[in-house]
């Protein structure tokens, strides 16, 4: 599968659990939507480079999410780790998936070779940030992606980062 259309599998999956869960509204309901799936959410202070970890133990999924940091963080590393569940859960029965920061800047992120965080956050954009909800939002509007203060409104909407607002936004559209 080449990248676009893993990123369109993971979009298309992020948006199957909207309509599962008949999500109307934003902000989405990441962890009553995990838990439901029998997800096991655990929050505990980690190492601060640590985002999260996903793994299954004994046929449940578990993930940890590192109390450390702020909410809406918390909040796109669950989107992040559910989607190695829900994308990549035969890894997942053989090894321990730890993150070091969901949307990472560092330069494997950069270079877009690791296929799996490129599908993970794809995935968790689209969870957390649904493009119907969002161009709802946006209400015909164009948002420039420098202009604070628009971004900061989304961003309280939508319970993000304005990291995670920014880069939904400048992917907008890639998913029709």
């Amino acid at each position: 599968m080449t990248r676009r259309a893993d990123k369109l599998r993971a979009r298309r999956e992020a948006q199957a659990l909207l309509h599962h869960f008949k999500v109307k509204t934003a902000p989405v309901p990441v962890e009553r939507i995990a838990k439901s799936l029998g997800v096991r959410v655990d929050y505990a202070p980690l190492d601060e480079e640590l985002s999260g970890l996903a793994y299954i133990r004994g046929g449940i999924a578990i993930v940890g999410i590192n109390t450390l940091h702020a909410p809406n963080r918390q909040r796109f590393t669950l989107a992040h780790e559910l989607a190695h569940i829900r994308l990549h859960w035969s890894e997942l029965e053989h090894a321990v998936h730890v993150d070091r920061g969901s949307l990472r800047r560092d330069g494997l992120a950069a270079a877009g070779v690791d296929a799996t965080e490129i599908e993970a956050n794809a995935f968790a954009a689209e969870l957390l940030m649904p493009e119907d909800l969002l161009v709802a939002a946006l209400e015909g509007r164009s948002v420039d992606l420098e202009d604070d203060q628009a971004v900061s409104v989304l961003t309280k909407r939508f319970k993000v980062s304005e990291a995670a607002m920014r880069y939904r936004l400048s992917t907008l559209g890639e998913s029709m």
